[in-house]
This record gives C-alpha cells, sequence and structure tokens, in this order.
C-alpha cells in the first residue's frame, strides 16, 4: 500500500489504526510496507510527533 498523501488523512489513518490494533509504529508501517522514517518524517514536517508512550501522533 502505498503512503497517504494527505498529510491529515495519514494522521487519521495511523493513528487510527494505532489505536485499533494496539500494535506499535514499526509493526504497522511493516504490516502496510511503508517506511517508518518516512512516515515520521512526513508527519513531522506538519508538526506532529509520535509519542511512544501512549502510541500516537500528537
Amino acid at each position: 500500500m502505498e503512503i497517504i498523501k494527505d498529510t491529515a488523512m495519514l494522521l487519521s489513518f495511523v493513528n487510527m489504526k494505532l489505536r485499533n490494533l494496539q500494535c506499535s509504529l514499526g509493526e504497522l508501517c511493516d504490516d502496510l510496507g511503508w517506511e517508518q522514517e518516512e512516515v515520521v518524517r512526513r508527519l513531522a514536517a506538519a508538526g506532529y510527533v509520535y509519542d511512544e508512550a501512549r502510541g500516537c501522533f500528537r
């Protein structure tokens, strides 16, 4: 699956999947065939940071 281009949709999709599947960002990216660094980079460019303790981007 290609990484979602729209930042708001990417944020919503990733956080929903992390919440519903209760997995780590690394596991989610592996399952989707995405590069974790690319997801983090795209969301960081919009001001979001991955909170590992909470398991979501904030």
